[in-house]
């Protein structure tokens, strides 16, 4: 049977990928990164789904911007591009070891591409948030995703990712995913990647 890549609550892991202060006037439509990231994580604490924190060698990058609202959560340090360290890695096994990981964050090329192999290398399934993933440059966030693509991982939105999660009007928490649904993703130029497929 072919893997559907079918979003679940169930064994999921949300990873929050550096999105910290220095990164800030450098990345491309980095606002709306980290708001539609944002708008996954509250996602994920309504319906238990674990998030994972990494920042990218704080003390010269600096902390994890305020506007992510991961405030309450435990920032994995490292140095590494992938977020998969020793640490995480633990996380992950204390979890019962998640079969699925949404991921978000910077950058594209780097640490997110990183992360990506070394998950799929685990034998996860990897849903990359097109449009809360960047890069400093356009084309490098654009070549990354269709590069990761091409490496199995499945691309999709921050509003797919949710509606898939509820995949009812019925859903219990439908109503709470419902409000961060009211108004839709902001722009941020993924339309070129279409054109270029």
């Amino acid at each position: 049977v072919a893997k559907l890549g079918r979003l679940s609550t169930k064994d999921t892991v949300l990873f929050l990928c550096d999105m910290q202060e220095k990164f800030r006037p450098n990345i491309f439509q980095f606002p709306n990164i980290v708001s539609n990231a944002s708008r996954l994580l509250q996602a994920s604490r309504i319906l238990g789904i674990p998030p994972v924190l990494t920042e990218q060698y704080p003390k010269g990058l600096g902390p994890t911007v305020p506007e992510l609202g991961a405030e309450d959560l435990k920032a994995h340090t490292k140095t590494s591009f992938t977020m998969m360290t020793e640490e995480v890695e633990k996380e992950l096994q204390a979890l019962g070891n998640p079969k699925q990981a949404i991921l978000c964050g910077i950058e594209a090329h780097a640490c997110i591409a990183c992360t990506t192999f070394d998950l799929l290398e685990k034998g996860m399934e990897v849903h990359i948030v097109a449009d809360a993933v960047s890069s400093r440059s356009q084309t490098d966030r654009l070549f990354a995703l269709s590069r990761l693509k091409q490496s199995g991982a499945y691309l999709t939105t921050t509003e797919g990712v949710l509606l898939q999660l509820v995949q009812d009007a019925k859903h219990p928490k439908f109503k709470e995913i419902q409000k961060l649904l009211a108004h839709p993703s902001p722009d941020t130029s993924l339309l070129a990647f279409f054109s270029a497929l």
